[in-house]
């Protein structure tokens, strides 16, 4: 299945579908992990890509994969497994405008782990788009940053949230650059597809496992229905990562994703009634400023 059209940014299109898929998911995925347990949600979410990655099966054709693949495939996935449980957990544990900033920082680190896995070469003008959308990010916690700049990285002791995101925005550099590589080396979707599926196999059991004792709650009464639209759009949002990632540099595609955390901060406002939105449009010009330079350098 290739996407064919005229569109100089083919992949920004696809990377702001990645954007707003995720953070449309994550605010749902907020509202369902907030009285039920966490791993069984992180779990569910994942299970129910499946019907959407399922469907694009039928649609794209099997590559010859090499041990270059093999290798990068499953190097990503242990790391992939850390990430699904972290990043629930902080949804879980803290407010969304103070968890969903510090995955900014993952482009950030990718202008170093891709150079080192995927061996890409970021110019000195992507470098300042991706620095404002990694500053924007830092900034949309302007409230805290009003006491001294390095507040948000203190207020980590009282918010453990913000310190799995910034692992999660560590780990995801790293898995990122690898499925770039992988993808390199099979199709975008194929990996997407068979990636995804295998981490849903590899983490039921532990999901089962940790969240034992709330199982008979969370599938007999049917509580598991309100992860059902959040892992649909992860799975929509798992295609439009993979499709972007196979057009451009994995610093510059996970850039232009990371704007769901713009997104993210209005969703927080709206549905979790979080305060100080005002305050956070310096950092979503900021943001803004960045994408629109990665895209011209781009």
């Amino acid at each position: 299945m290739n996407l064919n059209c005229n569109c100089p940014h083919q992949w920004v299109i696809l990377a702001l579908g990645a954007a707003f898929s995720l953070a449309s998911s994550d605010a749902l995925t907020k509202k369902a992990v907030k009285d039920q347990d966490e791993y069984l949600v992180a779990w569910t979410r994942l299970l129910f890509t499946l019907p959407v990655l399922g469907v694009l099966w039928f649609f794209i054709k099997i590559p010859e994969i090499d041990r270059t693949f093999i290798l990068a495939f499953f190097s990503a996935l242990p790391l992939e497994i850390i990430t699904v449980f972290l990043y629930i957990k902080a949804l879980k544990t803290s407010p969304l405008s103070l968890t969903l900033p510090f995955l900014s920082l993952t482009p950030l680190f990718l202008i170093f782990s891709s150079s080192i896995i995927a061996g890409e070469t970021i110019p000195v003008p992507a470098q300042a788009g991706i620095m404002l959308i990694v500053t924007g990010g830092y900034m949309l916690n302007i409230s805290t940053v009003r006491t001294g700049l390095l507040e948000p990285f203190r207020a980590i002791k009282k918010e453990k949230g913000s310190l799995y995101m910034i692992v999660v925005a560590f780990i995801y550099s790293i898995t990122s650059s690898l499925g770039k590589v992988a993808i390199e080396h099979s199709s975008a979707l194929f990996f997407g597809i068979t990636y995804f599926t295998v981490l849903v196999i590899l983490t039921a059991p532990l999901s089962l496992w940790f969240g034992r004792k709330n199982v008979k709650g969370f599938f007999l009464e049917g509580k598991y229905k309100g992860v059902i639209i959040p892992g649909i759009l992860y799975g929509l949002m798992i295609v439009f990562h993979m499709l972007s990632l196979d057009l451009t540099k994995v610093s510059y595609m996970i850039s232009v994703k990371r704007l769901s955390l713009l997104i993210g901060v209005i969703y927080g406002h709206i549905f979790f009634k979080e305060k100080n939105f005002r305050e956070r449009l310096l950092g979503t010009c900021l943001m803004f400023g960045g994408f629109v330079i990665l895209v011209n350098a781009g």
